[in-house]
This record gives C-alpha cells, structure tokens and sequence, in this order.
C-alpha cells in the first residue's frame, strides 16, 4: 500500500502505485500516475497529466505538470509531462506540460539528473542520462541528447537542438544548434571542440579517432560548415561522424564555432 503522509493532497482518480511514497504537504493531481518506487518529497507539487516513470525521485517544493507560460494557452488544450524512470528531480525544480502547438507534450528520458531550481519550460525533449546543473534553464521547444550535461546558471534559447553527448559549460548562453559529441561554452556559447572526457568513456578508439579527424575537417577549415558534412556523409561509414554531420545539414539555427587558422 502506498506510503502517503497524511497531511498530502492526493486527488481522486490520481493513479499511484502500491510502493509509492508521497511527503508531508505534497500534491497530487486527479491525472497524475506515479509508477512504482515513485518518491514525492515534502512540499513537491505534481500537476495535470503528468506520468512519472518508476524509481524517480521528486525533492522537496519541485514543481511538475504545471500548465506552460505561454500567452497562447487555454485550460481546454489537451496538454501533459512524461518522466522517466530513475530521474533524479531536485529542490524547486519547475517542469512545465506542454503546448497544443508544440505537440502538447514535455518529455524527460530515463536516469536524468535534474538539480536545484532548474527549469524545463514547455515541449521540450531532453533524452536519456543527462545532467542539468544548478539554474540550467530550458526554454520552449528546446531538446537535448541523451548522456550532454548542462553546467549551471546556463539558459539555452527556445527551438535550440543540443545533440547526443555534449558538455555545455557554465554559466554560457546557448542561441544556436551544438552539434553532438561536442564541448561549448561562453556567452554567447561557441562550439570549443570534442566533449573528450564525455567521448573517451563511452565510445571505443576507432570511434574517437574518426570523431577527432571530422572536427579538424569540419571545424579547422575555411569552408563552410555544412558543405564540408555533406561530404563526409557520401563518404563516411563511421556512425559517430555519420550522426555529427547528419546534425550538422538538418540545422535551421546555425552552429556557433570561431574559425582557427
């Protein structure tokens, strides 16, 4: 039977597991499911349509499933939050539900470490093992790859693509597409070179290796950036590289990179 403490608000037709915990003062809406092993702490609030996948844990005063900030919203919109499992949600934490025009939905991938008064706004799609440091704050539409971490006190404007496996420093400001497997950092944030800590300890040598050549060749040249992928992508069999270069033709935002002659 779930563990409720009784000064909680769970309402009716709210689904929760029989192991999950809910803390003092805690709130639960009439359309929330919480998988087993569901934690939520003192004070957090759990809004709307808001799924939240097993073993996640929700710190005191997080607040997820609230409707977005967005002028364009109405109560009537059909709108909701998907968490996966194993996420680590910190104290004052805000994740906002989606919007109609957006899909109406916000997404978190499975074991994402999410901390203090971080914010994913609405429609966004961040994937699997990422890490948001204290303050990393999302806008609208924004999606992040599985296994990129976000320094602290980072904002990264809405519609923005961070790829797979990236490092994005603190306190930068992200404008445009960081393609994947990359570092940036800086205000406005600028593509650094290889996340060579991040690539070393996932991917073998011969993937690293091929990743290593592509950034000279993309990055260290004087010609444009997106010629230079579609080339390696007709001659290319490597997939790491095939993915960066694929990111980098399908941008609509640009990649921010200084050229090094």
């Amino acid at each position: 039977m779930a563990n409720i403490h009784n000064s909680a608000i769970i309402e009716e037709g709210a689904k929760l597991a029989d192991d999950v915990k809910v803390g003092p003062y805690a709130f639960i809406s009439s359309k929330a499911v919480l998988q087993s092993g569901v934690e939520v702490m003192q004070g957090a609030g759990v809004y709307g349509d808001t799924n939240i996948g097993e073993n996640t844990k929700i710190f005191p005063y997080a607040i997820i499933g609230m409707p977005p900030q967005d002028t364009g919203y109405t109560p009537e919109h059909d709108v909701k939050v998907v968490i996966g499992k194993n996420c680590t949600i910190r104290e004052f934490v805000t994740v906002n539900a989606g919007t109609k025009k957006g899909g109406g939905l916000t997404l978190i991938g499975d074991n994402c470490f999410i901390m203090i008064y971080s914010h994913i706004a609405h429609d966004c799609k961040v994937g699997n093992n990422v890490i948001m440091a204290n303050n990393a704050t999302l806008a609208g539409h924004v999606e992040i790859g599985s296994f990129t971490v976000i320094g602290g006190m980072t904002p990264i404007h809405q519609f923005v693509k961070v790829g797979e496996g990236c490092m994005i420093g603190g306190a930068s400001a992200i404008s445009q597409d960081i393609p994947p497997f990359c570092l940036a950092e800086g205000n406005r944030a600028v593509v650094k070179g290889l996340n060579a800590v991040g690539i070393k300890r996932r991917f073998e040598k011969e993937d690293i290796r091929a990743l290593q050549n592509a950034y000279r060749e993309l990055f260290r040249s004087n010609r444009a950036i997106k010629d230079v992928a579609n080339e390696l992508l007709e001659k290319e069999t490597n997939q790491k590289v095939r993915q960066m270069c694929q990111f980098i033709v399908e941008t609509t935002r640009g990649i921010p990179y200084e050229r090094k002659q």
